[in-house]
């Protein structure tokens, strides 16, 4: 780069130093591959607003998987004895969560009148149909083979499903590490088939509670236990945030996909992933 051109760049706020000749080197966008992502949003209407709806899921998405690579992580490491480490992927999970939640406030400035307008280009696609957001639910503990049909018609997706529905949830590693640390868990809970949603027990109830009846003991599995709660309680909230603006948007009419749409959202909210950790607190 010739002085003369160098004086231009700094004249016009460009820092002295920086790299301007990519001809053979990555850029910013090279490395995050900017032309496949701003590419990937084609609206099937001319409304204005369909633009926001498809970047609010694709973002949603974007963060599901993230989560995924996060809750993955966290089990990993609880099975290998290692809840230090899965501490940290579940405090990010929670950040994650705060992000996706606050993403339905954006969605909200979407009027019921202007969704309607470019609503049946969406056909039968909904985010019922999230595979990843199945995933999540499937590495928390919530289980369901009957909703495996809806992949049906892609192997690759119904293979990533049939293995988190298979493996023991990020609740069930959690419980393995108790039984570990000398804990009297009962065997129907660590034997269980892990294809089916988990059902809360005395036997784990029981430990966990002598876990927070003695914090300084037990601290690491105390810490374990709060960032399971957060995780819940983020969820819980992401659910609400979702229910309140579907019902804000199009009311209590039927989803895209044939859900019934609110209420099946309201339903969603009554189950816990982590029952014992809620119920205890009562009793402490």
């Amino acid at each position: 780069m010739t002085e003369e051109m160098k004086e231009r760049l700094e004249q016009m706020g460009c820092p002295a130093g920086v790299h301007t000749n990519f001809r053979n080197d990555m850029t910013y966008g090279d490395y995050l591959r900017l032309d496949q992502i701003l590419d990937a949003q084609h609206p099937l209407s001319n409304h204005h607003d369909e633009l926001l709806f498809v970047v609010i899921h694709q973002t949603s998405e974007l963060w599901m998987k993230q989560m995924i690579h996060e809750l993955q992580a966290a089990i990993q490491h609880i099975v290998s004895d290692n809840i230090s480490s899965a501490l940290k992927m579940l405090s990010r999970v929670s950040r994650i969560q705060s992000q996706v939640i606050q993403s339905w406030d954006v969605l909200s400035t979407l009027t019921p009148a202007e969704y309607i307008e470019f609503r049946n280009s969406l056909g039968q696609s909904s985010g019922f149909q999230s595979y990843q957001y199945r995933i999540i639910e499937f590495f928390l503990g919530k289980k369901s083979t009957p909703i495996m049909e809806i992949y049906s018609h892609k192997d690759e997706v119904k293979n990533m499903l049939e293995g988190a529905l298979e493996r023991p949830s990020l609740y069930d590693v959690a419980i393995q590490a108790l039984a570990k640390e000398g804990f009297q868990i009962s065997s129907a809970v660590l034997d269980r088939d892990w294809t089916k949603t988990y059902k809360a027990d005395e036997s784990v109830e029981a430990a966990w509670l002598k876990i927070y009846q003695d914090v300084n003991r037990y601290w690491i599995y105390y810490q374990l236990a709060e960032k399971l709660v957060d995780v819940e309680d983020w969820m819980q909230q992401w659910r609400f945030r979702h229910m309140k603006t579907v019902e804000r948007i199009i009311g209590f009419k039927r989803g895209t996909g044939g859900s019934p749409g609110v209420p099946y959202l309201r339903s969603t909210m009554e189950h816990r992933f982590f029952p014992e950790l809620w119920d205890l607190r009562t009793k402490l």
